[in-house]
């Protein structure tokens, strides 16, 4: 599912305008983004929990030339998905 089509199925549910929906979605993008910033963590019951991870710096390619280069250690954001979640894409058939 697209976030397009998130926010329409939001609208439609609720009640409210896509515009409120898109609002709404924007909002939770924003308290992810702020708990990971200031706590390293941001917990959604039901959903899971967004973290900070780490990547250790290392040495990649160019996939166009072959060429080595040096990749630099940073952060990312990581996800861990809560056990109905984790039950619910086990149940997936495709």
């Amino acid at each position: 599912m697209k976030k397009s089509e998130m926010i329409d199925a939001i609208a439609e549910k609720t009640g409210v305008s896509k515009v409120q929906a898109k609002a709404s979605m924007d909002l939770l993008v924003d308290f992810i983004k702020t708990g990971l910033r200031k706590d390293g963590r941001f917990a959604v019951s039901g959903l899971g929990t967004f973290s900070v991870g780490k990547r250790a710096a290392r040495v990649g390619r160019n996939p166009a030339t072959g060429e080595k280069l040096k990749i630099k250690a940073t952060k990312t954001a990581k996800f861990k998905a809560a056990p109905d979640l984790k039950e619910a894409a086990n149940k997936f058939k495709g």
